[in-house]
């Protein structure tokens, strides 16, 4: 069962005024509208300015977990952004509570900290440590502990290896009873086995497969014919 699932209708609830920002994006019109009922994996596709970030971010606040990245937030504080304010996650009947917010620039901010369970050795070698190694350290060590976790871009220093890497975490993680939510510009993030694909653009959010992503679209005909590609784009320019 998912950890959280976000509730329609929650915008009608609060004093937020549907003119102003993230009102004026059309996949935030459409989670407060329909709500959202996540798998136990689900990513977030879509163009710059779509969104992504703004709805992973939204959600992670709504469930208590700051949006500047981290672990619950104490006691009862109240969440920090007009989404999160805005939207009404319910958290599954036996559900965990634990959960973490990584944004793609938190690693090397984060180490030397409590956030690394227990890992005096890799918080004292943070200096050796790439910026991908360290994420996915952190990573690794957040998703030891069944919850919600959230990802914004995780793959931004993050080689192709390393992708692979993490979404070999990410699916032990879900196995083990975690809820994962992600965005990413990556075909192979979202082409993570089992994941639940949600696309956004200007009209809204839907569900997809990952053949009918616009970013694996592209990605495959770059990668066909790359000089082609180029050639198009220097024309135009």
């Amino acid at each position: 069962m998912p950890v959280v699932r976000v509730e329609a209708g929650a915008w009608a609830d609060r004093e937020t005024p549907s003119g102003e920002f993230p009102a004026t994006l059309g996949a935030v019109r459409t989670l407060l509208r329909t709500g959202l009922d996540p798998g136990a994996l689900t990513v977030v596709v879509g163009e710059n300015g779509t969104g992504k970030s703004t709805v992973v971010e939204g959600i992670a606040d709504a469930y208590g977990l700051p949006p500047g990245g981290g672990g619950p937030r104490r006691g009862a504080a109240a969440a920090e952004t007009p989404l999160g304010r805005a939207l009404h996650v319910v958290r599954g009947r036996g559900a965990p509570r634990h959960g973490h917010f990584l944004r793609s620039e938190s690693p090397q901010q984060g180490f030397g900290t409590t956030s690394l369970r227990g890992s005096t050795t890799a918080a004292a070698r943070a200096h050796e440590l790439s910026h991908g190694e360290s994420f996915l350290t952190m990573a690794a060590s957040h998703l030891r502990l069944p919850g919600l976790h959230v990802f914004d871009e995780p793959e931004s220093g993050l080689s192709f290896g390393s992708c692979l890497t993490f979404a070999t975490l990410v699916v032990d993680a879900v196995a083990a009873g975690s809820q994962v939510l992600l965005s990413t510009h990556s075909p192979v993030l979202a082409g993570i086995p089992g994941a639940v694909l949600i696309e956004l653009d200007d009209d809204g959010l839907r569900r997809v497969v990952f053949d009918e992503l616009d970013l694996v679209t592209q990605h495959r005909r770059f990668l066909a014919d790359p000089d082609r590609y180029y050639r198009s784009l220097l024309d135009d320019a």
